[in-house]
């Protein structure tokens, strides 16, 4: 029985170690970052621009200048029919945090080590750090949310 509560004990100390820590490294972190500011961003066509990729419209969400360039948030929208010459070209991003999910129609993708995926209106996907992939097809309705860490990144174009 006193070995049991000795037990027992003991791992509710370990647990409040492991809070302290986390709770530590959570504030160090908080500290280095500079503080977020308030943002909010409301649907307007004539906010999607035109210039990053010949086939899609990107509409900022204001999310890297409320969080000084820790975050980047968009929508993409596809705005010309999918032609594996145009689109196709196999790439990487240099990030830390990528995550996507359709907001219209669907998206294909082919990641290195896992394949090809197709993903349908409310899929989300995480691609890891550097992860090459190509883009295989989309709808012509195609919409999708996206959010990177950092805000300024470079995409590596493979041939």
């Amino acid at each position: 029985m006193a070995k049991a509560k000795r037990k027992a004990k003991a791992g509710r100390t370990k647990a409040k170690k492991s809070k302290k820590k986390v709770i530590a490294k959570s504030a160090a972190r908080a500290k280095r970052r500079k503080p977020q500011q308030f943002t909010a961003s409301h649907h307007r066509d004539e906010d999607f621009d035109y210039g990053l990729r010949p086939y899609s419209a990107y509409r900022d969400l204001g999310i890297a200048k409320a969080t000084d360039g820790m975050v980047q948030a968009h929508v993409i929208r596809m705005t010309k029919p999918f032609t594996s010459e145009e689109v196709a070209i196999p790439h990487y991003h240099d990030v830390d945090f990528q995550m996507v999910y359709v907001l219209k129609g669907w998206f294909s993708s082919e990641f290195e080590g896992q394949g090809v995926h197709t993903f349908h209106v409310g899929s989300c996907w995480i691609q890891p750090p550097k992860i090459k992939h190509i883009v295989r097809g989309y709808s012509d309705d195609c919409e999708l949310l996206e959010i990177v860490l950092p805000a300024d990144f470079e995409t590596v174009t493979l041939k």
